[in-house]
């Protein structure tokens, strides 16, 4: 009798187990590089990626379009797959390779996209303003009010000139947002510099 319980035990043990890696395995997107962006498959996990967080844009067919930056991000959370248009999984490396060949600043822009991310901000891109990203105030989507602030991203060994600073000043203030300069260093870390306007 004891001997039966045990074994009803293990089996509902193993089934709970299964449900849980079938659960586990069910929360994994697919999604496809074509190009310059990484498209998601059709499923109500693709879609939660932007209605809980605001990653990507949704298509018509139902399916998220993701920037290169934002399907990295979340295929290094382990919340996506990334695969090539042969249906192959990618790398992180040959995906980087790949990025870098589209963007070839990619790296410094991820380290400063995954650091505001990871910080609780929504952060998407801005170059109809003439900007690297935009970054929503903590709780604030976009549509729900505008960004706060304009990002460029630079790496610690680059060199700006007095008028590319004085530009990026101006789309900041054109934009009436606050400009955020995002330093990275050799080991990926980033700081963080606002500048302001002052009248004398």
């Amino acid at each position: 009798m004891a001997r039966k319980k045990a074994r009803k035990q293990r089996k509902e043990k193993t089934v709970e187990t299964e449900d849980k890696k079938l659960k586990a395995k069910k929360k994994t997107v697919v999604g496809f590089l074509s190009e310059t962006k990484v498209i998601t498959e059709s499923s109500d996990e693709a879609r939660e990626f932007y209605n809980q967080s605001r990653f990507g844009s949704l298509s018509e067919a139902g399916k998220v379009e993701l920037s290169l930056l934002e399907a990295f991000y979340l295929s290094e959370k382990n919340k996506l797959i990334i695969k090539s248009e042969a249906g192959r999984k990618m790398s992180f490396e040959s995906y980087v390779r790949k990025a870098k060949k589209v963007e070839p600043n990619f790296w410094i822009r991820y380290c400063v996209f995954k650091d505001i991310r990871n910080r609780g901000y929504i952060i998407k891109t801005a170059l109809k303003f003439g900007a690297d990203f935009r970054v929503y105030d903590r709780g604030i989507k976009p549509g729900e009010d505008h960004a706060k602030w304009v990002i460029f991203p630079v790496h610690e060994g680059e060199t700006l000139t007095w008028y590319e600073f004085a530009a990026k000043n101006r789309v900041a203030h054109s934009t009436k947002k606050r400009l955020l300069i995002g330093i990275v260093d050799d080991e990926g870390d980033v700081t963080y510099y606002e500048i302001k306007w002052v009248r004398p």
